[in-house]
């Protein structure tokens, strides 16, 4: 499972921490690194969740592991009258809060500091929720999925947007190579902290994808559970109700 994956093998740290002191360390290469390393496909897939949220005509909306708040700010499309974004990495929503200052969307978007497996929300407070490679970064997923169904209202809709690993040949063993070979290097050559992309190359590897998380969801409570994978299954986006 996922929350076996630390970034720091040598640290006392539990996963929690430890994700959050490398997000703080990569906040303000992150965004830029992360085109280079997906070949900017993130952008596509996250127009994607964007769509599949708008259809419901949300007016309040979660973003959970917002990071710099790239999937908060294309949720704007949704005419949302309020989108908050959650990270445990105060350097990653600092990067944000810029972005979104710059936009001048600083009434319709909030960026706060929390935890997703204890969210400082009402139970049933949101009409959507959305998570964009963050789920594998939780320290316990079904503690984390529990939370997220808490706080989502009923008849809700929740996407996630998560790293998967291609099935099929030649696109199984091509991103093997790229994951595992590529990915670290290009990380230790432009990332300030040297482990931080071979572990987030571990802990996709790592994540319970596909059919394996649909039942997870399903466990946790979500309803009409479906999974859409993305160029060649690199990706996978999860769509859930409350």
């Amino acid at each position: 499972m996922s929350e076996k994956v630390k970034p720091y093998k040598n640290s006392e740290l539990g996963k929690k921490e430890q994700v959050a002191q490398m997000f703080d360390t990569i906040s303000k290469e992150y965004d830029g690194l992360n085109r280079v390393i997906s070949f900017g496909i993130d952008v596509s897939w996250r127009n994607k969740v964007v769509e599949i949220v708008k259809k419901t005509n949300p007016s309040t909306i979660l973003d959970i592991a917002t990071g710099t708040g790239d999937l908060a700010i294309n949720l704007n499309k949704t005419k949302a009258s309020k989108i908050i974004g959650l990270d445990i990495s105060e350097g990653m929503l600092n990067v944000g809060r810029d972005k979104i200052t710059k936009l001048n969307l600083n009434k319709t978007i909030e960026l706060v500091y929390g935890d997703s497996e204890n969210m400082p929300f009402d139970s049933n407070s949101f009409d959507a929720i959305t998570v964009a490679f963050g789920v594998r970064n939780f320290e316990n997923l079904e503690k984390g999925l529990a939370e997220i169904y808490r706080v989502l209202k009923p008849g809700g809709i929740f996407v996630v947007l998560e790293t998967s690993v291609p099935t099929k040949t030649p696109f199984k063993q091509g991103y093997h190579f790229y994951s595992t070979k590529i990915l670290p290097v290009i990380g230790k050559l432009f990332s300030k902290d040297k482990v931080a992309y071979k572990y987030l190359s571990d802990s996709a590897a790592s994540f319970p994808y596909g059919e394996t998380f649909n039942n997870i969801l399903q466990k946790n409570g979500f309803i009409d559970v479906k999974c859409k994978p993305q160029t060649f299954g690199v990706a996978s986006i999860y769509v859930a109700k409350k």
